[in-house]
Formats: C-alpha cells, structure tokens, sequence
C-alpha cells in the first residue's frame, strides 16, 4: 500500500531517494498546459527537496510561468521503490551558490566536478515546497 502525506514537510523515503545516487523524472507545465518531463539528478539542500538547471532551458522556463512541479524519485538498487512528489518551486537560487550545488551533484553522480563547458548560461537551483508525497515500494505491496 502507497504511505502518501500532504504538507510541506520532506517524507523520510522522499529524503533519503533524493539524499542517493538516485534519478528523478522532472515534470514541468508547458505554456500549451501540455507537461514537459526530464531525467535529472536531484538533491536535498537545506532541508528542501532541489533540482538544479540553466536558466536557458525550458523546464526553467515553465516554472517561471507556472510554479506546479512533480518530482518522481526511483530507487535506481530497487525500481520497484520511488518517491513522487507534487508540489511547487517555491524559490529558485543563481549565482555562485547554484554552480557549486552542481559541482557537489556531479561528486554524487559522476565522481568528479561538473564540467563547465556544459554551462551554456546560469545554473539554478529549483527549491521544491511538497503539497503530496507518495512512497511506492511493490516489494511490499502490489496493490497500487
């Protein structure tokens, strides 16, 4: 069975899956209200669940316009166990303290910094305020 909460508060499984070397499925809405949805690498900062991109893409974008986000996180030892967070980009963070969140990302993700010939304009932190969190594990339960 599905353990969903609503409220701001980051849900234990939420922060461990983002605290790993986990993916995230991103989704954004589009301008048309069609949803965009990425892969990205994802984080918790501060308390908050974060994403980090450039100001140049699309999903940044959307979220300047419409601030509604969803956050899936797999477990990439266990995919049959994620964490689906919907919500909103409550706040977004440029400047040093964004590159360097890239950089301690990249550590996670790849072992090394992030390169920045791969900037192609500012990074940006997305800080992602929960409204609902739901923890999946089919190993427990298939009813879902």
């Amino acid at each position: 069975m599905a353990d969903t909460r609503n409220g701001p508060e980051l849900h234990p499984v939420t922060e461990e899956l983002a605290s790993g070397k986990n993916f995230a499925a991103v989704t954004t809405v589009l301008p048309s209200g069609r949803l965009q949805t990425q892969v990205l690498w994802v984080g918790v900062k501060d308390g908050s669940l974060v994403v980090n991109t450039e100001t140049h893409r699309k999903r940044y974008e959307n979220i300047t316009k419409d601030p509604r986000i969803t956050v899936l996180i797999r477990d990439e030892q266990d995919p049959y166990r994620y964490a689906e967070v919907r919500g909103t980009v409550a706040d977004t963070v440029t400047g040093p303290e964004a590159r360097a969140h890239i950089d301690e990302l990249a550590h996670r993700y790849l072992g090394t910094d992030y390169p920045p010939e791969a900037i192609k304009s500012e990074r940006v932190i997305l800080r992602i305020t929960p409204e609902r969190q739901t923890i999946i594990d089919q190993n427990k339960d298939t009813s879902d």
